[in-house]
């Protein structure tokens, strides 16, 4: 093949996807790598974290950077996004302080307002003053037992749904209802395909299995890397490495030391009882790994649940967080691990850990006992740079000229890391400067709701999950 593009890719997950989208939107000339029949098929993801509000051991810094990178992403896939709020609460067990949230969720609401003034556009999660509110012991008394609502559309009838199913003696008070929302993994990677196979300046390889890269920096040709599949070389001027949780495979093969952790965790999916009323997402804090680990029930259409629960028995696996050697950047899972990954789950551990699942929300919803497995687990593996398990923002590196490594821990993060590509092909004399630079991106607004509706659909059909998740259970325009 002799034609050279500007920029390789390789691997189409939510990372890869919106880099080659907005290499795309400037006219920049790239070729997009997945092994995959369809793109974004790693770890899932259901919570736009505009805030981190899942995660009371991180940052302050890092929970306003998953705000803006939150709202970011947000304004580029509207059609994933629920517009549905959260029910933060800690169990009077656990040692985590309500005061301590409270303040970083004032933190957030200064933060907010901040990014509003600089971009109205970014008003997406509300008014900035109605981003959370606190319920008190006294509040949760005069709530519970007033009827639900349908379709609630404040903060009272939101928590007065939840409150109904809660055992709420359980908790700490206040509990809190914030405006983090959910975000479907399967209409964002159906408004991304659909804008990939639209996208006159994207080459979408699906089907794909990259064998061989050489380098060819050192040789003085118009191009610096040689990209080797089953039926084909393909010539890039620059190398974006966005493997996921296998970015150490290239490093390795490129002979370039580096060090990462690597995580397998997976989600279950459960099908409940019809409930009078839409309920938030559910957050019951506790300590990573240990029996009280947080539990956390997202709705979806057609009464699934997907659950997370951070307990060995759950969400995280024996020897499932591992680090990468002095001699190898690609960490390795054992065979139990491996076999979930590539070959499938048996059917023993789905029912046994969707058990395990239901079992500890019911512990806080009484009533979710008669909950059922409601299809395959949600499941993959996903990296983070350095050697602290604790970062949630992870971005993009450039160990070498020419080549960039997508790091990042959570989607919310592929716009940042796509526009600091850019700007680095821009520094390499890759591609002329780019005057206008927008936040906007033509080729996704032009997807429409009807299409997303369908493909994203038929996505989870051939995924194996009920068609039902591939719906907001708030309907957007």
């Amino acid at each position: 093949m002799n034609k050279v593009h500007k920029v390789g890719i390789i691997g189409g997950g939510v990372s890869g996807v919106v880099t080659a989208l907005e290499l795309s939107k400037y006219g920049i000339d790239n070729v997009l790598f997945e092994q995959e029949n369809s793109v974004v098929n790693g770890p899932p993801f259901c919570h736009l974290h505009a805030g981190g509000n899942l995660y009371p051991d991180i940052s302050d810094e890092q929970c306003r950077i998953l705000m803006k990178q939150s709202i970011e992403m947000a304004r580029l896939f509207p059609q994933s996004i629920d517009e549905r709020p959260t029910f933060i609460s800690i169990p009077k067990t656990q040692k985590y302080s309500v005061e301590n949230i409270q303040s970083r969720l004032d933190m957030l609401v200064d933060y907010y307002k901040s990014l509003i003034a600089e971009d109205a556009l970014n008003e997406i999660l509300g008014e900035p003053d109605q981003y959370y509110k606190t319920y008190s012991e006294e509040d949760l008394k005069e709530l519970s037992g007033k009827s639900s609502v349908q379709n609630p559309s404040t903060p009272d009838q939101w928590l007065i749904n939840a409150i109904n199913l809660i055992d709420y003696k359980k908790l700490k008070t206040p509990i809190i209802i914030v405006q983090e929302y959910g975000w479907n993994m399967f209409r964002l990677t159906a408004q991304a395909q659909l804008a990939l196979n639209k996208a006159e300046n994207c080459d979408l390889k699906i089907n794909t299995k990259v064998l061989d890269i050489k380098d060819l920096r050192d040789q003085d040709l118009d191009y610096n890397w040689e990209i080797h599949t089953e039926k084909e070389i393909y010539k890039v001027k620059y190398l974006v490495n966005s493997c996921g949780f296998k970015t150490g495979e290239i490093d390795d093969s490129l002979h370039i030391n580096s060090e990462r952790l690597i995580e397998f965790k997976a989600a279950y999916v459960s099908k409940w009882q019809p409930i009078e009323g839409l309920i938030p997402e559910l957050i019951f804090h506790g300590e990573r790994g240990t029996p009280g680990g947080m539990v956390q029930l997202t709705p979806y259409s057609g009464d699934y649940y997907q659950i997370h629960g951070m307990t060995k028995e759950i969400t995280l696996f024996k020897d499932g967080l591992i680090h990468s050697n002095e001699n190898e950047a690609q960490p390795k899972f054992n065979e139990d691990i491996n076999q979930k990954l590539f070959q499938g789950w048996e059917k023993v551990d789905v029912i046994s850990r969707t058990e395990n699942a239901i079992h500890s929300v019911s512990h806080f919803v009484p009533s979710f006992k008669t909950a059922t497995v409601g299809g395959p687990p949600l499941f993959g593996a996903q990296q983070i740079p350095g050697d602290d398990e604790t970062l949630r923002v992870g971005e993009v590196s450039f160990p070498h000229e020419s080549y960039a490594r997508s790091e990042i821990v959570k989607a919310s993060s592929a716009l940042t890391v796509a526009n600091q590509i850019i700007d680095k092909i821009q520094e390499e004399n890759i591609v002329s400067i780019i005057e206008n630079r927008t936040n906007k991106n033509a080729l996704l607004d032009a997807i429409s709701k009807d299409e997303i509706d369908e493909l994203a659909a038929e996505l989870t059909i051939e995924r194996g999950y009920p068609k039902a998740m591939s719906r907001l259970i708030i309907e957007r325009e």
